[in-house]
């Protein structure tokens, strides 16, 4: 089963979220959008943005890690704009 490294983006928050999942994406996509505590709970506008598959759940966490220890939301729009560039449409 594959893994996936992901950022979310809320309009109303103006604001991202980076994480991981073994599920399926479209569901770990609608349980941010369900009314829960926490900082993804109550919005329910998080669209996906970018996300990059990996066959072990390890290596998605690490780049999660990774890119969480970035701090720079400049660098996380780079690399979402990296990827609109490459996969226009």
């Amino acid at each position: 089963m594959p893994c996936y490294f992901y950022i979310l983006f809320s309009d109303s928050k103006g604001k991202f979220y980076i994480g991981h999942t073994c599920d399926n994406l479209s569901e770990r996509l609608r349980k941010h959008n369900s009314q829960h505590k926490g900082f993804t709970g109550g919005v329910g506008d998080w669209t996906i943005v970018y996300s990059e598959e990996y066959r072990e759940k390890t290596r998605a966490y690490q780049r999660e890690r990774e890119v969480k220890a970035w701090k720079g939301r400049k660098r996380i729009e780079r690399l979402i704009g990296s990827a609109s560039s490459r996969h226009p449409g």
